[in-house]
């Protein structure tokens, strides 16, 4: 079931970005990738095929046909990740979180909140050039036992230095960020994460924010909803918004630990005070203020 969003529209302040991108070098459709990465089987290659969805009937829209590569699509990371009975794998894991639910919840809210021209479909999007190079902006989740070699640290370095933008979220408690920091040293050797003040203009990009939000999954919503409390681990009490800049001060990589934007787009049909407490209030507020910023930065 959909819920009305009591949010304004938007205007199309990303538009141009996507159109500039589309017409770059970097997403040449020469030789592109299927939308969906590598066909290795282990999720379907149509998120409207999942079959864990909560529903079957995701609204779906025309794409322009004049335009056809001046579309945002939500891509989706695919990586590997280490630990637990099965060790390093790369099937459908903590990438796969929330999938495909939150993907097209969100893409289905961008459309109708904004003039973006957006797919109603998603993309799952391996650690390659080929693939990264198609998309400005990519969603990253639960990294919290992510495992990336030497060459996938320099694919995601060169591609947020050259104007790719990433998305990191929903990973909890010190012992997940002590793991994703190490990843990050990887990828970055010369640069720390920095915790962005609710002043920063990223809260406030479309919708004004006045708090650094901690979005919990509806489970843990639920269960804390008496006592006020919205963590899920009691040494991830506080969330945190940490960025990556490049030398020019553009913010490469925003990083949400402690909380979980994916779940109130993935759960916004669950419960209808969930969708008003969380999803409605803080999860497509703040994602599409991230999106607007890294489109148009």
């Amino acid at each position: 079931m959909k819920h009305a969003l009591l949010l304004p529209a938007l205007p199309a302040l990303a538009a141009l970005a996507v159109a500039v991108w589309a017409a770059d070098g970097l997403a040449d459709t020469q030789g592109s990738p299927t939308n969906f990465g590598i066909q290795d089987g282990s999720v379907p290659e149509d998120p409207r095929e999942a079959g864990r969805g909560q529903f079957t009937d995701f609204p779906t829209w025309p794409v322009s046909r004049e335009l056809p590569n001046d579309v945002f699509v939500f891509a989706r990371l695919r990586f590997n990740s280490e630990g637990g009975r099965w060790g390093r794998y790369r099937g459908p894991g903590k990438w796969a979180t929330d999938y495909p639910d939150a993907d097209l919840n969100f893409s289905y809210r961008l459309q109708q909140l904004t003039s973006l021209q957006v797919s109603p479909k998603g993309a799952i999007v391996d650690i390659v050039p080929d693939q990264l190079r198609h998309h400005p902006f990519i969603y990253m989740i639960e990294p919290g036992n992510i495992a990336l070699t030497d060459e996938e640290a320099r694919t995601l370095r060169d591609y947020m230095l050259n104007g790719g933008f990433v998305m990191v979220d929903d990973f909890w408690g010190e012992e997940e960020w002590d793991v994703f920091h190490s990843a990050l040293k990887q990828v970055f050797p010369d640069r720390e994460p920095v915790e962005l003040p609710v002043e920063h203009e990223i809260f406030h990009m479309v919708f004004p924010l006045r708090v650094k939000p901690q979005i919990p999954s509806v489970g843990h919503a639920m269960a804390g909803r008496e006592q006020g409390v919205t963590f899920e681990r009691w040494d991830a009490q506080t969330p945190h918004y940490r960025a990556v800049y490049d030398d020019k001060k553009r913010i490469v990589m925003i990083i949400c630990h402690n909380t979980d934007l994916g779940d109130g787009w993935e759960e916004e049909g669950t419960d209808p005070w969930y969708f008003r407490e969380f999803s409605e209030k803080y999860a497509y507020p703040l994602g599409i203020n991230i999106l607007f910023y890294a489109l148009t930065h």
